[in-house]
């Protein structure tokens, strides 16, 4: 009998060590490359310690404190596609992927206001700050400009999006957007480049034309030219000189030539 006590004394002091541990005493590890923060859940001190935990184990109470884990190495974070505008109401397609980390002095304040862990972080305040920061931008650029001008865009977007993120504690290291003209757009773009392509070529031609009929214009004024200048020195005195030169010494004959001296054998 009493060693049937023993053992039912037993499993009632292993239960309400089981209950205790587990409504009044945890254990929890904070993972290498983490930052855990102490959280308050009653009296007056309710709210975020001012001691940020660092990796290693943890002891606390349940009941009364809870423990939050936030990641301060880089985050990798692929957002859906969504719209914006440009200035003159042509609607482009985003696709970011945004990379960043969290300033691990700042953890505290951050749950402090947001009271959100990193992912809700991640598809609420962090997108919408992505969200804004671009259609702001876009709107002060039309079409246009918006294409030809990307890069510009691009490093606008970037430096309203790190100023913003980082007075939260978010530090920005990357942002691809993926920017997409309305398919409308593309084809104007495209019907415009051809018909510049086109009148590029036409330009080429006629001046390919020109500077032929000018080479043939030089061509023939040269050789007049060169005829007047024959022609000029072609004095009666050198005329004769040719004649006297060319000449093989026979006379020209006309009709029949008339006899000097009379056969005297008939």
């Amino acid at each position: 009998m009493n060693k049937f006590r023993v053992i039912l004394y037993s499993i009632v002091l292993i239960a309400l060590f089981g209950v205790f541990a587990k409504f009044f005493v945890a254990l929890e590890r904070i993972d290498a490359g983490h930052v855990g923060i102490r959280v308050n859940l009653v009296g007056n001190n309710k709210g975020v310690d001012d001691i940020t935990e660092v990796t290693g184990w943890v002891v606390y109470m349940p009941l009364f404190t809870a423990i939050y884990e936030f990641p301060i190495f880089t985050q990798v974070k692929d957002y859906e596609p969504f719209f914006i505008n440009a200035k003159d109401g042509s609607e482009f397609t985003v696709d970011p992927t945004f990379s960043y980390y969290v300033d691990r002095d700042l953890v505290p304040k951050m749950f402090s206001q947001y009271r959100r862990n990193l992912s809700d972080l991640e598809n609420g305040y962090i997108r919408n700050v992505i969200m804004d920061s671009y259609r702001i931008v876009a709107n002060s650029f039309s079409s246009d400009s918006l294409i030809s001008h990307r890069q510009q865009f691009e490093t606008k977007v970037q430096s309203m999006l790190e100023s913003e993120l980082r007075k939260e504690g978010f530090i920005y290291q990357q942002l691809t957007s993926n920017l997409t003209a309305p398919q409308s757009l593309k084809d104007a773009i495209d019907a415009k480049n051809r018909t510049t392509q086109e009148a590029y070529q036409a330009e080429n031609k006629l001046k390919k034309a020109e500077a032929e009929a000018k080479a043939l214009i030089i061509a023939a004024e040269a050789e007049k030219k060169a005829n007047d200048l024959k022609a000029s020195a072609l004095t009666p005195l050198i005329i004769q000189q040719m004649f006297v030169e060319k000449w093989d010494g026979k006379l020209p004959q006309y009709g029949e030539v008339p006899k000097l001296f009379k056969e005297i054998s008939k």
